[in-house]
């Protein structure tokens, strides 16, 4: 039967062999080195990306966040979960880049639509307006209209423009507008005939 000094050191022993075997094996973990550049590669890769800057920002977001989590477990030696966070980010940019091209396909057919509804929306608000001055007997600014009404056609025109040049996003930006001021004119015209009108 072994003594109670004996047991204590034997008990010991055991405990340093543990705590040695932990650090050796720290020691002797090696960064994932080969994960780790891919990640920042795929990362890069969605930054330059036009479309997944414009159309996946979020997902875009969520790759650098998981790449800079990785680099910060990477410092700490916690390699395992650096790995982990470096196939995230990778997976991250990738999904941004696909999301990106599907995003600029909607972006530019939803671009063309409008585009293409705005030449009848620019033509029926020219004719709304020569009616109007027409009928002479409606209170309406059309000093003010005749200005807002080339806003929208020259606003009109440059989305056109960047409708041509693949920039979709600014061909939405301007149609938007283009077609709001259209139809506040077409609401101020609508608005002054019907004043008339209850005064018959």
């Amino acid at each position: 039967m072994k003594s109670l000094p004996v047991k204590r050191a034997a008990k010991a022993a055991a405990v340093l062999f543990v705590i040695f075997a932990v650090f050796f094996a720290a020691a002797c973990a090696k960064p994932p080195t080969e994960e780790m550049d891919a990640a920042a590669s795929a990362v890069t890769r969605a930054e330059n990306d036009p479309d997944a800057v414009t159309y996946a920002a979020g997902t875009l977001a969520r790759a650098r966040d998981a790449l800079n989590r990785m680099r910060t477990e990477a410092e700490a030696r916690r390699y395992d979960a650096a790995k982990t966070f470096a196939a995230e980010a990778a997976s991250a940019a990738e999904k941004a880049i696909a999301d990106g091209r599907t995003g600029a396909e909607r972006a530019g057919e939803d671009a063309a639509n409008l585009v293409a509804g705005l030449k009848d929306s620019v033509s029926g608000t020219e004719s709304s307006i020569r009616a109007a001055k027409r009928a002479g007997n409606l209170q309406v600014d059309f000093n003010a209209v005749d200005q807002d009404f080339e806003t929208a056609r020259r606003t009109a025109d440059q989305a056109e423009v960047s409708l041509a040049g693949g920039n979709y996003a600014d061909a939405l930006e301007k149609g938007r507008s283009a077609r709001g001021i259209l139809g506040d004119i077409d609401a101020r015209l609508s608005s002054a005939a019907t004043a008339v009108s209850r005064k018959k």
